[in-house]
C-alpha cells in the first residue's frame, strides 16, 4: 500500500501536469490572437497566474522530496521536480515567442490603419508599443526567477550527491572490513580443526604409551612371581 507521502507527490505531480497542458494552450492561443491588444494582455494575464500556481506546486514537490526517509526516493523526487522545472522554462520561452510575435502582428495591423491617418491609430501604436515593453519586462523577471530556483536546485542536487557519495565510501569501507573479519574467523576456524585433530593424536598416543607400560609392567611381574610359565 502506498504511503501517504507517496500519495501527496503524485497528486503534485498530476497538478503540474495540469498546469503545463493549461500554459501550453494559452500559448498557443497567444499564437493565435488576431487581436485588439486588450484580449492579448488577458492572455498574458492568464498565462502569469498560471506560471505562478506551477511554480509554487514545483516549490511543494521539492520540499516533499526532503522530507523523504530514503535517500533513493529523494534522489527520484528532486529529479522529477528538476524535469518540471526546466519545462517550465521552455514554456517560459514559447510564452515570450508567441506574445512577440502576435505584437508583431498587432504592429502590422497598425501599419495599415495608419495608411488610413488618424489619432486614434497613432495613440493605439503608442500604447501597444508601452505594452510590448511591459509584457518583455515581466517575462524576463519570470525567466531570472526560474533561473534562480533552477540554479538553487542544482545547488541541493549536489549536495544531495555528495552525501550519496560519502554514504557509498562508508558503506564500501564496511564491506572490506566485514571481508577481513571473515578471513580472520576463517583462518580461526582451520586453527581449531587442526588443534583438535592434535589434540586427537597426541590422546591416542598417551592411550599407546600407557598401554606398553602396563604390558611391560605385567610381563615383568609374571616372569618374577611365575617363572616356570
Amino acid at each position: 500500500m502506498a504511503s501517504s507521502q507517496d500519495v501527496h507527490v503524485r497528486i503534485c505531480g498530476q497538478e503540474i501536469i495540469k498546469y503545463d497542458l493549461e500554459i501550453k494552450a494559452l500559448i498557443q492561443d497567444i499564437r493565435e490572437c488576431p487581436g485588439p491588444q486588450s484580449v492579448l494582455m488577458d492572455f498574458n494575464s492568464k498565462v502569469k497566474e498560471k506560471f505562478n500556481q506551477l511554480r509554487l506546486r514545483i516549490q511543494n514537490m521539492e520540499q516533499m522530496a526532503k522530507e523523504q526517509d530514503r535517500e533513493t526516493d529523494k534522489l527520484v523526487i528532486l529529479s522529477e521536480t528538476e524535469s518540471h522545472r526546466k519545462q517550465m522554462l521552455s514554456n517560459q520561452t514559447a510564452w515570450r515567442k508567441a506574445n512577440l510575435a502576435c505584437k508583431l502582428s498587432i504592429d502590422n495591423m497598425e501599419k495599415d490603419e495608419l495608411l488610413y491617418g488618424g489619432d486614434s491609430t497613432v495613440k493605439q501604436r503608442k500604447v501597444t508599443k508601452e505594452s510590448i515593453v511591459q509584457t518583455s519586462s515581466d517575462i524576463t523577471e519570470s525567466l531570472m526567477s526560474i533561473s534562480r530556483m533552477m540554479a538553487q536546485s542544482v545547488s541541493q542536487s549536489e549536495a544531495s550527491i555528495g552525501t550519496l557519495a560519502t554514504s557509498s565510501r562508508t558503506l564500501l569501507e564496511t564491506d572490506d572490513e566485514f571481508k577481513a573479519m571473515t578471513g580472520t574467523i576463517h583462518l580461526g576456524r582451520k586453527l581449531i580443526s587442526k588443534y583438535n585433530r592434535r589434540e586427537l593424536t597426541d590422546k591416542l598416543l598417551i592411550f599407546l604409551a600407557v598401554a606398553l607400560f602396563l604390558a611391560t609392567v605385567l610381563y615383568i611381574l609374571k616372569k618374577r612371581l611365575f617363572p616356570f610359565i
